[in-house]
């Protein structure tokens, strides 16, 4: 499974986001967590139609989108959307 944060620089959001990220992938020793900046990479911020940072994307391991939210999860929200990303 594969996280993505898509952050930026003035976000103060961003950085609750990445501690929940860090607090819920001790969970998760499979995943793969991924931070993208807007500012240094706005062409893959576009591609992920990212409208607000901080967003998270969790993707199985077929690539496929499973979850995604604007704003600060917590960490139980983030353990039940890696759950939807785990094989059936």
């Amino acid at each position: 499974m594969e996280i993505t944060l898509v952050t930026s620089a003035f976000c103060g959001a961003c950085a609750r986001t990445r501690a929940v990220i860090a607090d819920a992938v001790r969970f998760l020793p499979d995943a793969t967590v991924t931070e993208i900046d807007v500012a240094r990479d706005p062409d893959a911020a576009e591609a992920l139609d990212i409208r607000f940072t901080p967003t998270v994307i969790v993707r199985n391991a077929a690539g496929e989108q499973t979850f995604r939210a604007e704003g600060v999860p917590t960490v139980p929200q983030m353990l039940t959307a890696a759950v939807t990303a785990l094989p059936a």
